[in-house]
Formats: structure tokens, sequence, C-alpha cells
């Protein structure tokens, strides 16, 4: 996926933990935060902390959706999808992509990413791999001021 390209529907999720949302309800107040995570991903579960921190930090800013990502037969058991999010606290509405539809609409093959999409929808920053997160406070942060300029 190219940046500036607009947000694809949040479609084909084969379940939905701690809530749904639609592409509709992420456009128009706030920038948008995907992180791709997958049981089996050590890194993914290194990174959390600080993905909660943003979630945490920016939760009237920005919203963030977590997307489970399987890269085997293994991560596709929902019962420990459940138990690891509720383990690494993840508390904001998880797409579980078992089909891999959404990250085929992103074009994503990696675990961790992230996608930052501003307020209108459009791509804005994406980022593969456990490292980087100064980056990726960076770049949100940008888009955040956006926001707050206009």
């Amino acid at each position: 996926m190219k940046l500036r390209e607009p947000m694809p529907e949040l479609a084909g999720a084969t379940e939905w933990l701690n809530g749904q949302v639609t592409k509709d309800e992420l456009i128009g107040e706030k920038p948008t935060l995907f992180h791709f995570w997958s049981i089996s991903c050590h890194l993914c579960k290194e990174a959390m902390p600080q993905v909660n921190q943003f979630r945490d930090d920016f939760q009237d800013k920005l919203n963030v959706v977590a997307v489970h990502m399987p890269r085997s037969e293994n991560d596709l058991d929902l019962e420990e999808i459940k138990k690891v999010a509720s383990e690494h606290e993840i508390t904001q509405p998880i797409f579980v992509d078992s089909e891999l539809k959404f990250a085929d609409a992103l074009e994503n093959q990696y675990v961790p990413a992230y996608y930052v999409f501003d307020k209108e929808g459009k791509l804005r920053h994406f980022q593969a791999g456990g490292g980087g997160m100064k980056m990726l406070e960076k770049r949100v942060n940008r888009v955040l001021n956006e926001v707050e300029k206009a």
C-alpha cells in the first residue's frame, strides 16, 4: 500500500475482540494506528507495552486498533489469542484476521507492523519490525499535530 492511499474497509474479520469498529467510525475525528501482531511473535509481545502506552497517552486523540495476523496454524486458536491479549493488556479492539483479508487489503506481510492513517483516512506511515518505536512515535505525533493545527 502506498502513502496517501485511503484506508481499506475493515472487512473479513473472523472475530472481533474488545468491541468492533468500522472504517466510518475511524475516519473524520482523529488519526488511527493499526498494529499487526501475532501470538507466536516474540517481537510483537516485546513491543506491546509501548503500543499500549500510545493507546493510553493519546486515548482522546488517536484510534488504536490491534490486528491479529496468524503466521501458522497454531496462531488460529481463538482462546489462545484471547489469553495472550489479556496477558499483554490489549484492551483496544482486536480485528482477528485469520483469513488475512485485512492484511491483504493493506498488502501487509509482517508482524509486528504499524500503519498510521490521518483523520481523513489516508496512509501516512508504515513500519514493520520490532525496532523503531521512536520513529513510530514521531510519525504519530506529526499526524496528531496536523489535527491540532487544523
